[in-house]
C-alpha cells in the first residue's frame, strides 16, 4: 500500500451547456483539495486526465489546472490520455510517482465535454478509439463497434438479449440514489428489452438502452503516500493496481474474451492477495451492456459464455454476492471520457468510508475497480481498501 485516497470531488454529469473543461477542472481541483484538508502549495505533482480526440478547441491542458490557484504555479502538471481509460491513466501515473518517491501528495483531475459537439463528429471522435484500417468506416460509430462484437457473442453463446436487458434495467435502477449521475430514472427491464421509438435499435443487437451516454463532467481525487495519509481525516488504500495493454486491432485477438481485462484481473488479485470473492462490489466499465456481460466472465466472476447467469440469478445485484456498479455505471451516470476512471475512483472512494448516500452499500471492506479503453484495449484495475 504505497498510496491512498485522501480526499475527492465531482460534478454532475450530464449536459453541462453553461460550463467550460476550464470551469470544470476548476471546479474540481478547488472541492477535491477542499475536501482533503490540502493546500494547494503542499501539492507535489499535477495529473490531468483529458481524452479530447476533437471534442475541445483547447488541446493543451494539462495548464488549466494551475487556474484553479496561483500556488500550483511551476509545479509539475501532465495531461495522459489513453482512450476511455484516461481517468485511470492519470490516477495510475499518481500512483507510479508516489511509489518512485518523486512526489508526497499528488491531485489528479479528471474532464471532459462532449456535449457541444455534433452528433456525427461525436461518433467520429470516439472511433478513433477503435483501430482505424479495420474499423475507421463501421456504421454507427463506436456503438456499431460493439454492436458487431454483441453479435458475434450471440453467435457464439446465444441470444443474450434478456441479459442485457437486465443488466441495463439494474444500472439505471442503481442510478437513482446517485447525485452525480446523467440519467436518474428507473427504466424497468421491460422497457429495456422491447425495441419502441423511444428505445430503437441502434448498431446489431444494441438498443439505445444498452448504450452509455455522451457526458460532460469532472472529477478529482488527491492522492498521498501512506504516511502521510494516516495523518489525515481519511485514507483509502490502494491494495493493488494493474495495467494490461492488448493489441488495438480486434483481428489479432479474440475479442469475445476480453483477455486484457482477463489478464489486469489477475495481476491486480494477485497484487492484493485476495480471490474475486472478498470483494464488496466492483465498479465497471459498462460503455455497453455487452461490455458488462462479457466482464462478468474476464474477471473470473462466471465460466467463459456464461456471464449471463451472474446477472440472471441476482448476483450483482445490489444485495447479491458481488454487486456491480451500484453508482449506476457508466449506463445511468454518463461518460465523460476523461472523467470516467477518476469518477470510478472517487466513487469507490465514498462507499468505503460511507459517505455513498443512497448509493451505499452495506459496511464495504474492499473495492474493485475495471476501466477500459477502447475494445478491451486499455485496461486497468484497481483494488481499494479503507485504512482510515
Amino acid at each position: 500500500m504505497t498510496a491512498c485516497i485522501v480526499g475527492w470531488a465531482h460534478t454532475t454529469f450530464g449536459k453541462l451547456d453553461n460550463q467550460t473543461v476550464e470551469g470544470l477542472i476548476v471546479r474540481v481541483a478547488d472541492e477535491a483539495l477542499e475536501h482533503a484538508g490540502i493546500e494547494a502549495r503542499d501539492v507535489d505533482e499535477i495529473v490531468l486526465g483529458h481524452f479530447n480526440a476533437g471534442f475541445s478547441p483547447q488541446d493543451f491542458t494539462a495548464s488549466l489546472v494551475l487556474q484553479a490557484n496561483e500556488s500550483f504555479r511551476f509545479k509539475p502538471a501532465t495531461r495522459v490520455e489513453n482512450a476511455c481509460a484516461t481517468g485511470s491513466a492519470a490516477v495510475h501515473q499518481a500512483i507510479k510517482t508516489i511509489e518512485a518517491k518523486r512526489a508526497r501528495i499528488t491531485l489528479v483531475v479528471g474532464v471532459e465535454q462532449m456535449t457541444r459537439t455534433p452528433g456525427a463528429e461525436i461518433g467520429r471522435n470516439l472511433l478513433k478509439a477503435s483501430y482505424l484500417p479495420e474499423d475507421g468506416e463501421t456504421p454507427g460509430g463506436f456503438a456499431g463497434v460493439f454492436g458487431k462484437i454483441a453479435g458475434a457473442y450471440f453467435q457464439r453463446h446465444g441470444d443474450q438479449s434478456d441479459a442485457l436487458a437486465l443488466i441495463a434495467a439494474k444500472n439505471h435502477k442503481n442510478g437513482v440514489a446517485n447525485p452525480y449521475a446523467q440519467m436518474r430514472k428507473d427504466l424497468g427491464f421491460e422497457f429495456c428489452r422491447a425495441e419502441s421509438e423511444k428505445n430503437p435499435f441502434v448498431a446489431g443487437p444494441l438498443k439505445r438502452t444498452d448504450c452509455s451516454l455522451v457526458s460532460d463532467g469532472a472529477a478529482a481525487v488527491v492522492l498521498t503516500d501512506t504516511e502521510t495519509a494516516l495523518q489525515m481525516k481519511r485514507a483509502v488504500a490502494f491494495r493493488a493496481s494493474a495495467h494490461a495493454q492488448d493489441f488495438l486491432p480486434m483481428s489479432k485477438r479474440d475479442i469475445l474474451r476480453f483477455e486484457g481485462c482477463a489478464e489486469a484481473w489477475r495481476q491486480a488479485l494477485a497484487q492484493a492477495r485476495i480471490g474475486l470473492g472478498d470483494l464488496s462490489f466492483v465498479e465497471t466499465h459498462d460503455c455497453f451492456t455487452i461490455a458488462e456481460l462479457i466482464e462478468y466472465e474476464a474477471m473470473g466472476l462466471t465460466p467463459e459464455g456464461q456471464g449471463a447467469r451472474a446477472i440472471k440469478e441476482g448476483w450483482t445485484q445490489k444485495d447479491g454476492r458481488l454487486p456491480v456498479n451500484p453508482s449506476g455505471g457508466l449506463k445511468a451516470k454518463g461518460h465523460p471520457i476523461g472523467a470516467t476512471g477518476v469518477s470510478m475512483h472517487a466513487l469507490t472512494a465514498m462507499q468505503l468510508c460511507g459517505d455513498a448516500g443512497g448509493m451505499q452499500l452495506a459496511n464495504p471492506q474492499l473495492g474493485g475497480i475495471f476501466n477500459m479503453g477502447g475494445a478491451a484495449v486499455a485496461n486497468y484495475v484497481s483494488v481499494l481498501e479503507r485504512t482510515r
